[in-house]
Formats: C-alpha cells, sequence, structure tokens
C-alpha cells in the first residue's frame, strides 16, 4: 500500500518538474524572443535608414508615413518578427521536459497574435501582411523546434 503511494509521490513529482520546464521554457523564450524582436527593430533603421520625411520611431508616425515605405523598408521588421521567433521557439524546446514541439508552436502561436494585432493596427501592404503571417511565426517556431532536436535529440 504504501509503495504504491510512494511510487504515486514521485510520479507526480516528476509530472510537476516536466510541467514547470514547460511553462518556464515557454515564459522564457517569449521573454527572450520579444527582447530579439525589439532589438531588431530598434537597429533597423541604421541597417535600411526609412523614407525621407517619415517617423518611424512611434506608431502614429508610422500610420502616417507608411506609404512611403519601398519593399526594402519591410526587410527587417520580417526579419525581427521571423527571428524573434525562431529564438523564442528554439529557447523553449531546449527548455521543455516535455511535448517540445508543442511548447515550441505555443511561442509561435504567441508572436502570431501579436503579428495579427499589428497587421490590424498599421496600414502595411497586404502582400507584406500575408507574408508576414504566413512565414515569421508557424514555420519560424517549427523550424525553431527542429533545429533544438540537433542538440537534444531526445526530450531531457
Amino acid at each position: 500500500m504504501f509503495q504504491k503511494i510512494g511510487l504515486l509521490a514521485v510520479r507526480f513529482m516528476q509530472w510537476i518538474t516536466s510541467v514547470w520546464r514547460n511553462v518556464v521554457g515557454t515564459v522564457l523564450g517569449l521573454i527572450v524572443g520579444g527582447n530579439v524582436n525589439m532589438a531588431l527593430i530598434n537597429i533597423s533603421t541604421d541597417i535600411i535608414p526609412g523614407p525621407a520625411g517619415a517617423d518611424v520611431k512611434t506608431m502614429e508616425g508610422l500610420q502616417k508615413s507608411i506609404h512611403l515605405f519601398e519593399p526594402k523598408h519591410f526587410l527587417m521588421p520580417f526579419l525581427a518578427h521571423a527571428l524573434g521567433t525562431l529564438v523564442a521557439a528554439l529557447l523553449a524546446s531546449l527548455i521543455a521536459k516535455s511535448h517540445r514541439k508543442r511548447v515550441a508552436l505555443t511561442t509561435g502561436v504567441v508572436f502570431f497574435v501579436g503579428g495579427a494585432m499589428a497587421v490590424s493596427m498599421l496600414p502595411a501592404p497586404l502582400w507584406f501582411n500575408i507574408t508576414d503571417l504566413a512565414l515569421a511565426y508557424i514555420p519560424m517556431a517549427l523550424l525553431g523546434h527542429w533545429i533544438s532536436t540537433k542538440f537534444l535529440p531526445e526530450a531531457v
């Protein structure tokens, strides 16, 4: 009787440890991936300067001047979204104890929701919105998980 209770307690503690590692992996992945995203957005105008007279540092300035943007101006935001999601999913999948693909996809879905909100706020061209939503989030989360399997072939 006591052996069964002890075995159940051990299994419960293993399950709790697994859940906490998954939660910590997801949260830490989102924080680090979000920072990667924002860092790339912040340096984007140093790499590809915005159009002349455009205020790209505020949401209002972006909304007013986005019609001046050329395709090259959308490269850095796309890379920021894609690399932020990739880093988030990779880190989350590396930290997770179980369900590593699901944890990576969770970060991709969270970033996708943020991207969809940005699409609703900024009048960017349709081609960019479709490309960004279709390629920068879920595929990058899957790629992050795939890369993590090269470091940790099996769940640790």
